[in-house]
Formats: C-alpha cells, sequence, structure tokens
C-alpha cells in the first residue's frame, strides 16, 4: 500500500502517519518527491484497509500497489531518484552521465595509482577497484582485503574520486562500508538476502548488479530487499547475462534498461566489461549503452592488462579509455546529458573523509 501526501502537507502531518503505520507493528518509508511526499508500507501480510488512512491530515490519497517490489516501483516516486554526494558534483541518475573506471583488482598501490590518475585526468568521477575478488576459481587472485581498502583510501585523497569497491560477505561489508563511497553487491550475490540486508542497514549508496540469469522482477525484488531496510540510495547495474551464446563471456542486456526506467526510480548503469569480457566489444557496447538511456558506465582499465591478475582480457587500455571518454560526450549531447570533461590537474580535485561526508551522506532526491 501506498500513502500519497498532499502537495503541501507538513512534516507533522507526515510523520503522524508513519506513527499510525508503526502502531499497526508495519514499517513506513517516507519518501519526498519533488512534487509530493509518497509513505510506503511493508511488513503488512494481509490487505489493509485504507479507510485506516484516508481521513488523515495531509494525505491524497491511499493506493494499492499490485508489484511485488512497492519502494522501487514508480507508484512511489514518480520522477527518477538523484544520488548525490556532499562536497562534490558527482550524482548516479542526474542530467550528467556517471563514470565509472578502474581495475578489476587492486593488484598493488603503484597499479592502483596509475591507473587513478589517467582515469580521472578523462574525465571519470568514480574509481572501481576490487579489494575482495570472489571468483570462480579458489585458485585465482582473491584480491588483497584489508590492504586493498587503504590503497583505495590513498586513492581517493589524492585524486578525489569517488570509491566503488565490492563486498562479498557480512564480514567484508562491514569493512568495506567504512572506506567505500558506493557499495557494490556483485552478480553472484544478488540474491544473497542476508547481505542484502545488511547493505540496507548501511548508510553507504549500494551499486546492485544483476545476476547472470535474473529476471527483470528478480533484479528489481534485490534492490527491494535493501530499500525495505531503509537505505534508499540504490544504483541498478546491467552486467550481461548467461545464454547459449560463446561470442562473447555474457550477453548484455541492453533492453534492460528501458525496461526497468519504465518500472523503476532508481538510475541504472551498465557494466559493458563484464558484459562482454572481450576489450574490442567494451567501447561500441559502451557507445550503446549510452544511447539507450543508461545513467552511466562501470569501465575496467588496466595500465597493463596483458598481466592483470584478474579480467585483463576485457580491460582498457588508458589510452582506449581515453578516446571512449571523447566518444560518448558526443553521444550523451544528443541526448541533452553530459559527461564530465577531462581535468588537468586531478589532484586538485579533493573529496572529504568519507566517514564525515559522501558515503555518510548520499542522499535520494
Amino acid at each position: 500500500m501506498l500513502i500519497v501526501m498532499k502537495a503541501h502537507a507538513s512534516e507533522e502531518q507526515v510523520r503522524g502517519v508513519c506513527q499510525k503505520i508503526e502502531s499497526l507493528g508495519l514499517r513506513p518509508h517516507s519518501i519526498p518527491g519533488s512534487q509530493r511526499t509518497a509513505i510506503g508500507i511493508t511488513g503488512n501480510e494481509m490487505e489493509l484497509d485504507p479507510g485506516i488512512f484516508d481521513e488523515m491530515p495531509g494525505v491524497q490519497e491511499v493506493i494499492r500497489v499490485s508489484k511485488p517490489y512497492k519502494l522501487v516501483s514508480r507508484d512511489l516516486k514518480e520522477e527518477n531518484t538523484v544520488i548525490r554526494f556532499p562536497g562534490t558534483d558527482a550524482t548516479f541518475g542526474g542530467n550528467e552521465v556517471a563514470v565509472i573506471a578502474g581495475p578489476c583488482a587492486i593488484e598493488s598501490r603503484e597499479q592502483a595509482l596509475a591507473t587513478a590518475e589517467r582515469v580521472a585526468k578523462a574525465g571519470a568521477k568514480f574509481f572501481r577497484g576490487g579489494a575482495y575478488k570472489p571468483r570462480t576459481s579458489p585458485y585465482s587472485f582473491q584480491g588483497l582485503a584489508e590492504d586493498g581498502l587503504k590503497i583505495l583510501a590513498e586513492v581517493r585523497d589524492r585524486y578525489g574520486l569517488l570509491i566503488v569497491t565490492e563486498a562479498i560477505d557480512n564480514e567484508s561489508l562491514d569493512l568495506v562500508e567504512k572506506c567505500a563511497d558506493v557499495i557494490q553487491i556483485g552478480a553472484r550475490n544478488m540474491q544473497n538476502f542476508s547481505l542484502l540486508k545488511r547493505a540496507g542497514k548501511a548508510r553507504t549508496p549500494v551499486l546492485l548488479k544483476r545476476g547472470m540469469s535474473a529476471t527483470v522482477e528478480e533484479f528489481l525484488m534485490a534492490a527491494e530487499y535493501i530499500m525495505s531496510e531503509g537505505n534508499y540510495n540504490v544504483v541498478l547495474c546491467e552486467r550481461g547475462v548467461r545464454t547459449f551464446a560463446d561470442h562473447t563471456r555474457n550477453t548484455l542486456d541492453l533492453s534492460v534498461v528501458p525496461a526497468v526506467q519504465r518500472l523503476s526510480h532508481l538510475p541504472i548503469i551498465v557494466d559493458p566489461s563484464h558484459g562482454t569480457g572481450k576489450r574490442n566489444k567494451v567501447t561500441p557496447l559502451s557507445r550503446a549503452a549510452v544511447a539507450v538511456g543508461a545513467d552511466g558506465l562501470i569501465i575496467e582499465v588496466h595500465p597493463d592488462p596483458d598481466r592483470a591478475l584478474s579480467d585483463g582480457k576485457q580491460s582498457l587500455y588508458p589510452e582506449q579509455f581515453d578516446e571512449l571518454m571523447v566518444e560518448i560526450r558526443q553521444i550523451a549531447g544528443v541526448l541533452g546529458r553530459t559527461v564530465a570533461n577531462p581535468v588537468a590537474n586531478p589532484g586538485a580535485r579533493r573529496t572529504s573523509p568519507v566517514a564525515a561526508t559522501a558515503a555518510g551522506s548520499a542522499a535520494a532526491r
């Protein structure tokens, strides 16, 4: 059930409705919009009587939500969610197409800093890099763990890049939350419901990757798990699904972008690196993702991909990333969107410590 407040409903009236919901043993989710505040209700196993709320001060209407996902749905919030990072001009879901770039895994301090400098100069505002790596083989490189997080913190301090890195379980999430500006939940964990609930209790925005066999509804329901715990700052990510095709690592499903945007207010970005698994396909699919309306890209970049410890075959050389940024700026401009311009001195672009600003205070509007 969804309660839509009047355009000029007071904070006291919104609070009164929330208290009424709590008195019924249910959980209210108050999400302000540009024109109205909507209050979602979770925890009800049976249908509620709309009359309970119809006559309360400030209530405009009560709507039954037929979809299994409620907080994710456009029924709750008509306009797009824009996730902002205080102290920066970086966003997900805004007019600017967000660009996340960096190596698959943090291998060393030198590798991370060299990559960060190049992607920052090219205009990326987010740096990706795995400190914890869930790998198909137990004998493959598993990441530097806490040492990797320390290197990521140095990247942010030196180049002002916001950090996106993966948590693979509840224990690693506790550590990642202290370091990252965005917590990534990987495709293998899209339906790890205990991890999703833990991410929902975090104050840090969450980047949720689509599982390799997940339907759109399953994808959105995974986001609902996070939002139902109170974290409304969720970014969806299409990273390819498993099909019979063997010419790519996965099949990048760009049709999911407009499909999700019709159903949900959450921003959705695309990962053409994992979506194709082949370097020569990353740039063309990145162009296509921007053209189809994606809110951002997450691109693997490595200074020496042939010697990468993880996913070198799908990592761009820095020079290729520079060219990609030029091309997607042109495509974004046709759609009335922007991509950040190159930065001559990325070392001058600093963000505040994560605990005090971005990760602790990012707010969906």
